[in-house]
């Protein structure tokens, strides 16, 4: 699965009938997965359908779901007659025209009588309002769709950025190695010269050495070089996962700034303690773009 982003847009418009409608999709970060539903009244049983839709196609993020939705005017109603209640009128009054009491009813009297005429609101029309709702939720699953795919498309974006800073942390951290390197003789050297600066030229070599030796072991960076190496291979293999990867993204930049931490705190030369510091702003970097992967 390609990486996604949580970042996107999506509109569809539609229609059915005399209706017609706009769906919105938007969608920001968030931790975790949040749906928001805002639509006219007498159309709430579409939220459940659009939450369900949503909670299908994304994990993380704060998405927004909008309809707007209108009849046109002209035929927010519709006359029809009741044929019904006109065939109960004909009954009554056949009697009497049979009788010669009365002539045959002209046909704009009878259209006259109270029921005969009615309105006819396409909103109680049943079959049609399921009609319009199906209609209405089958634009829904388009508009996630769309937003979905916006979706991936930031992702391919932020997997690009992501892969060149994995880079640059690797480089780093190979940097890091190079100048932990010259640690122990540069350590023994300071150490050498203070002592000196103490004692005079009565401080042995061996005491020089074996001092030296004590600080070398504390300020020893290797087994936070290994982790840092460990967790550029462990970024690598979250993005070429399956599934969203932000959450655990997100907690590897908080192993990678520890070490990134106690690699400065040991520091004892001005070459590696600068590579410790470009280090840490990388990852800082790193951690703004993962707070936008799902």
């Amino acid at each position: 699965m390609a990486m996604s982003g949580m970042t996107g847009f999506a509109r569809i418009e539609d229609a059915l009938g005399d209706w017609s409608w706009a769906v919105e999709a938007r969608s920001v970060n968030g931790r975790n997965l949040e749906i928001r539903f805002k639509g006219p009244p007498g159309f709430d049983s579409l939220e459940r359908l659009a939450r369900e839709g949503g909670q299908a196609r994304f994990q993380r993020g704060q998405v927004s779901l909008t309809l707007q939705a209108r009849r046109t005017e002209a035929s927010a109603s519709a006359i029809r007659v009741n044929l019904a209640q006109l065939d109960s009128y004909l009954d009554l009054v056949a009697p009497l025209v049979n009788s010669g009491r009365m002539a045959n009813p002209s046909a704009d009297g009878m259209l006259q009588l109270r029921g005969v005429i009615e309105t006819a609101d396409p909103e109680d029309d049943v079959v049609f309002r399921v009609r319009l709702e199906a209609a209405m939720a089958a634009s829904f699953d388009r508009v996630l769709e769309a937003l979905k795919k916006a979706r991936l498309e930031e992702g391919a974006l932020l997997a690009s950025i992501l892969a060149g800073l994995i880079d640059r942390l690797q480089s780093l951290v190979g940097l890091a190695q190079e100048h932990a390197a010259d640690q122990p003789s540069m350590i023994r050297d300071r150490f050498s010269r203070r002592l000196k600066d103490l004692v005079g030229e009565a401080a042995s070599e061996e005491r020089i050495l074996q001092e030296a030796a004590v600080l070398a072991v504390k300020a020893d960076v290797q087994e936070e070089l290994d982790r840092l190496a460990g967790h550029v291979s462990a970024a690598r293999l979250l993005m070429a996962g399956d599934g969203p990867s932000g959450r655990r993204l997100d907690f590897l930049i908080q192993e990678f700034m520890r070490e990134a931490n106690t690699l400065c705190s040991k520091s004892a030369t001005s070459a590696l303690t600068a590579t410790g510091l470009e280090l840490k702003a990388t990852i800082e970097q790193f951690r703004e773009q993962v707070q936008n992967v799902e």
